[in-house]
């Protein structure tokens, strides 16, 4: 089912998501304590009161300094008195203070505002702080959906992995060739038979053969397009084997009109089902591997006999009933569910059957599951 990488990653990485959702979680949650230590209005106050001061410094520091616009000063002035004039109980007062005080003059330099920048610093620690929130904020929830994705991938792994131990009781070295070998020489014998029978019966026979077949709800195989149908059953063309028709569409028209009555018909007919009639073999005929259980597979060949009989020869239906006493032998289905572990399971995954070792990788990885779903439910917002 799956190859060496596969068994290990989904647990890997889901350990490695619950380990980072928690890292998140825990650094989001401190600063937030820091935060709330302080209140988290004050600190939002603060940070947006140094925003204000520091974008009228930004605004204003080309026209107020020196002997720049008196009206740009005056404008200044005002707008970071206002933007300072902060509550009691705003954190980091004295910073605004501070800032109003650097640049309480008559006359402004570049200094001055480099002076209130550096005064404000204290309050602009809260707009760090507030920027680290949400920052952190951002990882624990990408974390989250990473460790979310991570648990559902290990979810399905641990599915994979329990339904390769639920096959501990399987006997490996059950003789499965005594099954696979009719099977298969039966399988490329119905084959063979029906490439032949195609390339020497008629259209309307073949056609015949898979019209009866269609009666038979386990035997699913296409049945002619109806155009093609209708010109094999009005026309002479219908005695000549399907390949000889389609050989025909490709000559040319003074050729044809030596080998039909109706070039035409035969044209329209057989020439745009070519895909069609280019498909028809005897695989619908086949028997699946692994094999089915026994009386799903019995059943199978009591609808396949009587329609092989009809193009097959004999040493061919003769496989099918060797397919149908093996069914009937009592290590069947232990030799059955063998051969569909062997099909089903890569070399590694039936290693891991025969030593034991699956349990262990199963456990493992219930185990994480546990551990990142307790992180998900623990880590919620």
């Amino acid at each position: 089912m799956n190859d060496a990488v596969t068994n290990v990653e989904p647990v890997a990485a889901a350990a490695t998501a619950a380990a980072e959702l928690r890292e998140r979680y825990d650094e989001r949650r401190s600063i937030e304590s820091r935060i709330d230590e302080v209140g988290r209005d004050r600190v939002e106050a603060a940070a947006d009161a140094y925003r204000r001061a520091v974008r009228v410094l930004d605004r204003y520091e080309e026209d107020a300094t020196g002997t720049g616009d008196f009206g740009s000063y005056v404008r200044f002035e005002g707008e970071f008195e206002a933007a300072t004039d902060v509550d009691d109980d705003v954190p980091a007062g004295e910073a605004f203070a501070a800032a109003n005080e650097a640049v309480d003059k008559r006359r402004l330099s570049e200094s001055d505002f480099d002076a209130a920048r550096e005064a404000l610093e204290p309050a602009g620690e809260y707009v760090s702080l507030l920027e680290e929130r949400d920052e952190a904020v951002d990882e624990y929830r990408r974390a989250r959906h990473d460790a979310s994705e991570a648990r559902d991938q290990l979810a399905d792994h641990l599915a994979d992995r329990e339904a390769v131990a639920d096959r501990d009781h399987v006997d490996l070295d059950a003789p499965v060739d005594r099954i696979r070998e009719p099977v298969e020489r039966y399988n490329e014998a119905i084959q063979d038979d029906f490439e032949e029978f195609l390339k020497t019966e008629s259209t309307r026979e073949v056609f015949a053969l898979l019209e009866t077949a269609d009666r038979y709800p386990l035997v699913e195989i296409d049945q002619p397009p109806r155009d093609l149908r209708e010109y094999a059953a009005d026309h002479a063309a219908g005695e000549e084997p399907l390949p000889t028709l389609l050989e025909y569409a490709d000559y040319s028209q003074s050729k044809l009109d030596h080998y039909v009555d109706d070039p035409g018909a035969l044209r329209t007919a057989v020439a745009v089902h070519r895909t069609w009639i280019d498909r028809l073999d005897g695989e619908p005929f086949t028997l699946a591997w692994p094999p089915a259980p026994a009386e799903e597979l019995r059943y199978r060949i009591k609808e396949l006999t009587p329609l092989a009989s009809r193009f097959a020869d004999e040493e061919t239906v003769a496989l099918l009933r060797t397919v149908r006493d093996r069914t009937r032998e009592d290590d069947y289905e232990r030799t059955r569910e063998a051969a569909v572990t062997r099909a089903e399971l890569d070399e590694i995954d039936r290693e891991m059957l025969a030593s034991g070792e699956i349990h262990d990788r199963v456990a493992a990885a219930r185990d994480v599951l546990d551990l990142i779903e307790t992180v998900l439910a623990e880590t919620a917002e």
